[in-house]
């Protein structure tokens, strides 16, 4: 076969698995949202903070700021031709149209762009980006090892690396992967190692830059005057971090440096630590370097409509809100969302200000959500985070509550204080409950399939026989005949209660309550697969007994 023949092939295979990437290189040619008037980038920066000193709870929090074109560059990393990994491969074609638009708009803007497609220098020795690089004179100011690989700064010393990548990454299935490294070698590419250049879908403009040198790019930001940097480009958990030109050197050494979240991709093979999805597997390194690093912000705050999302990233985002004390669900919730949501949903967690707790920071999160976890106790809310709460269950979107979650809002027998608004109804209204209160501590609560439910999904894979109930028994009756009762529970002497049952709400929205929650249930398989096909209900993911059995063996892993 000729050169060209296997070139052809060697495209085809790649790109007929990714049909969008043809369809939308010329993305670039679309203007960008109100770009007529856009001088300036003006940034919501995302971090991830801890909730107090050494309490192990973070959420996330964003700051404006407002960005001089002139002072920024972009630089963008190792978006190779090839990669080893096809999967890799298909990603990259994939991000690369949307991440074009960035750069021209960038460029348009005023912005500096850097092309920094490591050991693909030799391929642009003619090129008028390299030598423009090659020609900066270099600074004076070079910092320490600016020219070699960082592995980790100081800051992150404080964590625990989020996934594990000592397989190199790779997510391909096997007899793909073994097909892609034939045609690669037909192509006397080295199999291991394939990439010439940074990809034809990115543009690459005279004024621009070319260089892989971190002393050459360093020098070029300290000749141009830039003190801001934004980093896009693959892969995030390796090239993206670690690069001479990635971010911890350009963090440690006191750039403005941030991460685009959306237009970057980690190598993680879901088959390694901590076993969730290849895209869950990026969130867990964003979420790292929010932490430790630097900032991200969106590609959307400068194109305007959404962020960029894979397509095979189907995964709905669920928001995790807690706000008690009783039941110590700020811990309980997390570590059950790490062992058994990593798969299927993206998680993002809200937690009452540790000062005030009638305030949640960063419930705003809620806008982007798909679903919500409720786990809040007799809480009051500044106007507008309440108006953040109501328009999620407005909008008919999916609420799950547990224990507390029935008494979210509203107080027993007083109004909210000054400044601060309620949600009187909202018990009935969200979860067509009636909680009155709870009987007192005593014996563990017996567990009974209502008789209609037997066959609900959300009783999959459960073994109601073996779970019982370890907190107080909830006065919850009458519900409303907009619910339909899964579980009842009872104690001694007491009459039966409903203990689990869903609704739908006046806006059309599906709830599932459980005043089960107590530290004890999370204790129980039984219970975490009840939450867990819960949440699969409410988010329209099909549940079958074999999930559910998956589902028990990744909590009982260590």
């Amino acid at each position: 076969m000729s050169r060209p023949a296997i070139w052809c092939c060697l495209l085809s295979f790649a790109w007929l698995t990714c049909p969008e990437a043809s369809t939308t290189a010329r993305e670039s040619d679309r203007p960008a949202a109100n770009s007529e008037q856009s001088t300036v980038f003006t940034w919501d920066l995302r971090t991830t903070e801890e909730v107090a000193p050494e309490s192990g709870r973070f959420h996330q929090v964003e700051r404006t700021e407002i960005w001089l074109p002139s002072k920024t560059a972009f630089i963008v990393c190792d978006m190779w031709d090839l990669h080893h990994c096809l999967n890799a491969t298909r990603r990259v074609g994939e991000l690369a149209p949307r991440m074009n638009r960035v750069l021209n708009e960038a460029r348009r803007r005023g912005a500096t762009i850097i092309h920094s497609p490591s050991s693909c220098m030799d391929a642009y020795a003619d090129h008028p980006a390299r030598r423009h690089a090659q020609e900066t004179p270099r600074v004076d100011n070079l910092p320490p090892e600016i020219g070699s690989w960082c592995h980790s700064i100081p800051a992150e010393e404080q964590g625990v690396y989020p996934i594990d990548q000592s397989d190199g990454g790779e997510d391909d299935d096997l007899r793909e992967h073994e097909q892609w490294a034939k045609q690669l070698t037909a192509m006397g590419r080295n199999p291991g190692a394939p990439w010439k250049t940074q990809t034809s879908l990115l543009d690459i403009h005279d004024e621009d830059f070319i260089s892989d040198d971190g002393e050459e790019v360093w020098s070029i930001l300290e000749q141009r005057g830039i003190n801001n940097v934004v980093l896009v480009g693959v892969h995030t958990n390796m090239c993206v971090l670690g690069r001479p030109f990635g971010l911890r050197q350009m963090a440690r050494n006191g750039k403005n440096v941030v991460l685009m979240r959306d237009m970057t991709d980690t190598m993680y093979n879901p088959a390694m630590p901590p076993f969730v999805s290849h895209f869950t597997g990026t969130d867990l390194i964003v979420e790292h370097i929010e932490k430790y690093v630097c900032p991200t912000v969106t590609s959307d705050q400068i194109l305007g409509g959404e962020p960029f999302r894979f397509r095979n990233d189907t995964r709905p985002h669920l928001v995790i809100v807690m706000a008690e004390k009783e039941y110590h669900t700020a811990e309980t919730l997390p570590a059950f969302a790490k062992a058994r949501l990593g798969k299927e949903f993206r998680v993002s967690y809200v937690y009452e200000d540790p000062d005030n707790r009638n305030t949640l920071p960063g419930i705003e999160v809620l806008d982007e959500a798909d679903v919500a976890l409720i786990s809040v106790r007799r809480r009051h809310l500044p106007p507008e985070q309440m108006e953040v709460v109501r328009q999620f269950v407005h909008a008919g979107k999916p609420v799950v509550g547990i224990r507390t979650a029935n008494h979210a809002f509203c107080l027993r027998n007083s109004g909210p204080e000054a400044g601060l608004t309620d949600w009187r109804d909202w018990d009935p209204y969200v979860f067509g409950g009636h909680y009155t209160n709870h009987h007192g501590d005593g014996p563990d609560v017996d567990v009974r399939v209502s008789p209609e439910a037997a066959e609900h999904p959300i009783l999959t894979g459960v073994d109601v026989e073996s779970l019982r109930g370890k907190g107080s028994l909830y006065q919850v009756n009458p519900l409303s005949s907009s619910t339909f009762t899964l579980l009842t529970g009872t104690i001694p002497g007491k009459p039966t209660e409903p203990l689990a049952w869903t609704n739908i709400t006046p806006d059309g929205g599906p709830s599932f309550y459980t005043s089960l929650g107590h530290v004890g249930d999370f204790e129980q398989p039984e219970f975490q697969d009840l939450l867990h096909n819960a949440l699969r209900w409410a988010a329209g993911i099909p549940i079958s007994a074999r999930q559910a059995d998956e589902g028990e063996e990744l909590a009982a892993a260590p």
